[in-house]
C-alpha cells in the first residue's frame, strides 16, 4: 500500500489534467482494499483505475483510492471455451494481446481501447461491433461498505448500450476486483463487418482473416484515427454514438443523404456521433488549449495546458452546436468529476 498527500494526478488520468488529490492511497492486494475501506467512510472515497474514461474538473478533496491490482489465471476449460480471469488493474490492452497470444477468441474487435480491465463492465465497453457483455462470465466486487464480496452474473450486470448496473443502481456502492471472460478456444466469431476491419483486411491481402489478423487491423485503423494518451492527453470517444427513431433518421436524411447509420432493432438506428461533429465544423475545433481531434470529431484534447474545466466548457460547445443543427443531444461517455 502507497500512501501520498496532496497528491498530483496528471499521471493518473489520461486528459492528463492536473488536479490534486487530498490523499492517494494505491492498492495492490484485497487485503489493503479491506483494510482502507475499514478506515475510511464510504462518502470520502474516490476509486481510480485506469483514469481513462474520466475528466477531471477539480481538485478530489477526498481520499483516492487507485486499484493497483494484478494478475490473470485460467478458471476453466473445455475443448472450445475458457474462463479466463483478470485482476482489476491489468491494463486492458495488454490483456486482450496476451489472450490473443493463447488463440482465445472474442477480444480482438476490442483492442487497444485505453483503462485498466477493473473498469470494463461499468461502461460496457465497445468497439467495431462488439461489446464486453459479448464475451462476459462474470466480475468479482466488494460492497464500499459492508466489504462484502459479491460475484455478479451477466444478468445481475443489467448492460446496455455504455452503462451497467454499476453505472446505475449500484453506482458507488461497488468496488469491482477481477472479471471473468469467456473466449473461445476454436471456430473463431470472426467479426469485421463493422467499420473500416474489412477494408483494412482487404488491403493487405487478407481473405480468411484470424483474430490475430483482426486485432492488428483494428490496432491500425485505431492509431491512424485517435491520439495517443502519452503523447496528447484524451480519454478516447468523449460522447455516445446517439439512438434515434427511425422516423427521425429518415427525416435527417432527407437534407443529409449521406449521413451514416447502424440499425439496431425495427425502429431505432445508432448515428455516429462524430459524423455529426464534424458535419458541424468543429473537427479541429479549438478553444485555447482544448480541442476537437483534427483526424478524429469524436475525441476531445487537451493540447497541454487545459484545466478540466476547459475541456468541459468545448464539449459544451459541442453538443449545442450539433443540437442546433441535427436537434439531437449529445451525451458524453466520459465520466465528469
Amino acid at each position: 500500500m502507497e500512501v501520498s498527500l496532496n497528491s498530483s494526478l496528471k499521471d493518473y488520468n489520461s486528459f492528463g489534467i492536473n488536479a490534486k488529490a487530498k490523499k492517494l492511497i494505491t492498492v495492490s492486494s484485497i487485503e489493503d482494499l479491506k483494510q482502507v475501506l475499514q478506515q475510511t467512510y464510504a462518502s470520502e472515497l474516490f476509486i481510480l483505475g485506469g483514469g481513462s474514461n474520466m475528466l477531471l474538473t477539480r481538485d478530489l478533496d477526498k481520499t483516492v483510492v487507485h486499484i493497483n491490482l494484478k494478475g490473470k489465471e485460467i478458471i476453466s476449460e473445455s475443448d472450445t471455451h475458457v474462463i479466463i480471469k483478470s485482476m482489476a488493474g491489468e491494463n486492458w490492452h495488454e490483456f486482450v494481446l496476451y489472450t490473443l497470444n493463447q488463440n482465445f477468441g472474442g477480444l480482438e474487435n476490442l483492442s487497444l481501447i485505453p483503462g485498466n480491465v477493473g473498469t470494463s463492465p461499468i461502461q460496457n465497453i465497445g468497439a467495431y461491433g462488439v461489446e464486453l457483455k459479448d464475451v462476459f462470465h462474470s466480475c468479482e466486487a466488494i460492497n464500499i461498505q459492508t466489504l462484502e464480496e459479491k460475484t455478479f452474473s451477466l444478468e445481475e450486470c443489467g448492460f446496455g448500450y455504455r452503462n451497467s448496473v454499476f453505472k446505475q443502481a449500484l453506482k458507488g456502492e461497488y468496488i469491482i476486483t477481477s472479471v471473468n471472460f469467456k473466449l473461445t478456444k476454436k471456430e473463431h466469431k470472426i467479426k469485421v463487418e463493422y467499420g473500416a476491419i474489412k477494408s483494412e483486411l482487404d488491403a493487405l491481402g487478407i481473405k480468411e482473416p484470424s483474430i490475430q489478423d483482426v486485432s492488428n487491423a483494428v490496432i491500425s485503423i485505431r492509431k491512424q484515427k485517435l491520439p495517443d494518451p502519452k503523447e496528447l492527453g484524451n480519454s478516447g470517444s468523449f460522447f455516445k454514438n446517439p439512438i434515434i427513431p427511425i422516423a427521425k433518421f429518415k427525416k435527417l436524411q432527407l437534407e443529409n443523404p449521406e449521413i451514416p447509420c447502424y440499425p439496431l432493432n425495427s425502429e431505432e438506428v445508432k448515428v455516429p456521433a462524430g459524423w455529426l461533429i464534424e458535419k458541424s465544423n468543429l473537427k479541429g475545433y479549438r478553444i485555447g488549449d482544448a480541442g476537437v481531434h483534427k483526424n478524429q470529431a469524436l475525441v476531445l484534447v487537451n493540447y497541454g495546458a487545459a484545466s478540466g474545466q476547459d475541456i468541459l466548457n468545448l464539449a459544451h460547445k459541442v453538443i449545442e452546436t450539433v443540437d442546433n443543427n441535427f436537434e439531437i443531444q449529445l451525451e458524453p461517455e466520459v465520466n465528469i468529476i
